[in-house]
């Protein structure tokens, strides 16, 4: 089995969740009392049952102003909601991925991912059976003290943004500290104003590292005038952009991508984007993408020797076979039929 990446969500072990068992909501192997609880407990939403039998499972762990949910369905499930009323989500795949299409944006959420989600039109969360997920209810009426520049509600890039996968050590301390906190034992009086600060903190990480704060230096294009100009960004910047661009060609592998895809998720131009790419990677962004989606079906042909090549080809988006095969050869120095022949 793969060891889980300790940077992120997916890092938190059994000991970590056990404070929220004390406090089941919900337990059932049917369909309707699971729908009606999980209404309740976030919003009106519809579910769509796949394969698997149905066993729910809800357990929450309540602070000041948030609330914390361990989430399990049993079953494969597709969960449809409108907007939400007055908070947004941070949705932590523990086990299993999970695939959010979020107001037209469809993303693909690795397990050990976390990702804010506040849609404005609609959300449909498509989970396969045996999934398990964590779920922190952040209010935004909070998000917009912490950081009055984020207006969750109006900002068209506010729908959802993945927390950067170079900040999972942060997120998974500051996950596990909430825990912590519900350990305590109930006939303990926490003070409040020390609650009240340490949700202020996880919201404002949240805010400070939203696309759509404008204090983060994120927003907006950034041009390089003078020459390539690199130099003028500050390292962290450059490798932050990077990042969202890493992160944006991991969930879109099949996925048509363009060079001004590419950018806009950097929000960078492409020009600057060319430059970031051939500094820190030493290739331009469609041939790291193309490296990457090449990766990607040798781990595929290695993990299941019997798929059909065609098949996994087209699924990271190799339509031309001749092409395909020339790409592959020379980043690996064999055929795919010869790393299945290899490993089968």
């Amino acid at each position: 089995m793969q060891a889980r990446d300790p940077r992120s969500p997916a890092a938190l072990h059994a000991a970590d969740l056990s404070p929220l068992f004390r406090n089941c909501v919900l337990q059932s192997d049917e369909h309707a009392p699971s729908h009606g609880e999980l209404s309740a407990e976030l919003t009106d939403h519809a579910l769509k049952w796949g394969r698997g039998m149905v066993s729910t499972s809800m357990y929450k762990g309540e602070f000041d102003r948030m609330q914390m949910y361990l989430m399990r369905y049993g079953a494969e499930v597709s969960v449809e909601s409108s907007t939400f009323d007055d908070f947004s989500l941070v949705h932590m795949s523990l086990r299993g991925g999970a695939e959010i299409d979020i107001d037209d944006c469809r993303l693909h959420v690795p397990e050990g991912r976390a990702v804010f989600v506040s849609p404005r039109h609609s959300l449909r969360l498509h989970c396969l059976a045996g999934s398990e997920r964590l779920l922190l209810k952040v209010p935004n009426a909070l998000l917009r003290e912490v950081s009055p520049a984020v207006d969750v509600e109006d900002l068209p890039r506010s729908s959802a943004f993945l927390v950067p996968r170079l900040l999972g050590p942060q997120w998974t301390l500051l996950m596990r500290s909430l825990l912590g906190m519900l350990s305590i034992p109930s006939d303990v009086a926490l003070n409040p104003a020390w609650v009240s600060h340490f949700e202020r903190s996880v919201a404002l990480f949240l805010a400070a590292h939203h696309p759509a704060d404008t204090s983060s230096g994120m927003k907006g294009d950034l041009s390089l005038p003078h020459g390539d100009g690199v130099d003028r960004l500050a390292l962290a910047d450059g490798e932050r952009r990077m990042e969202l661009v890493l992160d944006y060609m991991r969930l879109r592998l099949g996925a048509p991508v363009s060079l001004h895809d590419l950018a806009r998720a950097g929000c960078v131009s492409e020009r600057t984007l060319n430059v970031l790419c051939r500094r820190f990677h030493g290739m331009s962004p469609m041939e790291l993408l193309r490296n990457m989606r090449l990766e990607a079906l040798r781990s595929k042909l290695l993990l299941q020797p019997d798929v059909n090549i065609t098949a996994a080809a087209l699924e990271f988006g190799f339509g031309h076979a001749g092409r395909l095969a020339a790409y592959y050869k020379a980043r690996f120095h064999e055929l795919p039929s010869e790393t299945q022949a290899t490993h089968h």
